[in-house]
């Protein structure tokens, strides 16, 4: 009697086992779906240069420090040959920064914010784009609503900086609202390209990850400026003051 009972305990044992057994192999393969699924939206979302882009991701650690200058450097001479085009803005606004010498002092200060708030969103893309919970499908939802972001953050912030220009730093009143109306434009600007360059990447294939963020700060340094002093010939006209 004890025995029987011992071989029919070893049974329901073993088939609760093997149960279990069942059960933990139908999770894995579920897991190995969603896997595969996940693998397969980010490569959707990288297109035609996806596995290579990953391939360069996976062996970051082992690549030698001068495979990633001599794989950045290229973009980047484009890039900064690209700046120069602030210099030829700066040049052709020369006349009315002679006469309004304070426009000098925010330029700083607008290249640093456009490039912080373009940073910030092409980093968010980025992300986004790695986890897979954004694709190429998803790009004008995206960029519509950075855009939107930006200008709201922008108009927040250019009020503030225009009043604090004013009334601390003792900055005259048309310069000032130059900078209050300067800063909301400039933010959508910076948030539609960044959150815009890197569905364009990954549409030519291209690394995004290399590409985006200095592509981002170049455009907006440069339409960031143009943007500022367009602006500021305006309100200077509305002031009534000769350039």
């Amino acid at each position: 009697s004890a025995l029987r009972e011992l071989k029919e305990t070893v049974k329901s044992q073993s088939a609760e086992i093997e149960r279990l057994k069942l059960e933990l192999s139908k999770k894995a393969e579920a897991t190995d779906k969603k896997s595969g699924g996940g693998a397969a939206v980010s490569h959707g979302a990288h297109g035609g240069g996806g596995t290579e882009i990953e391939e360069e991701i996976h062996s970051y650690l082992d690549r030698p420090f001068f495979s990633l200058a001599r794989h950045r450097v290229g973009w980047l001479t484009v890039f900064l040959a690209s700046l120069s085009l602030t210099a030829i803005i700066m040049n052709g606004f020369e006349h009315t920064l002679s006469r309004q010498i304070e426009l000098a002092y925010f330029v700083p200060l607008l290249a640093g914010h456009g490039g912080n708030t373009g940073g910030q969103t092409v980093g968010t893309v980025l992300a986004a784009m790695s986890a897979g919970a954004i694709t190429e499908k998803d790009a004008m939802k995206v960029i519509a609503k950075e855009s939107l972001s930006g200008l709201s953050m922008g108009a927040m912030l250019g009020l503030g900086v225009g009043v604090v220009a004013y009334y601390v730093m003792g900055i005259s009143s048309h310069v000032s609202t130059v900078i209050m109306l300067t800063i909301p434009p400039l933010s959508a600007i910076a948030s539609t390209l960044a959150s815009g360059l890197p569905f364009l990447c990954i549409f030519f294939g291209l690394d995004p990850t290399v590409i985006a963020a200095p592509a981002m700060t170049s455009f907006v340094d440069v339409t960031g400026l143009l943007c500022y002093f367009l602006i500021a010939n305006q309100i200077f006209a509305l002031w009534g003051l000769e350039l």
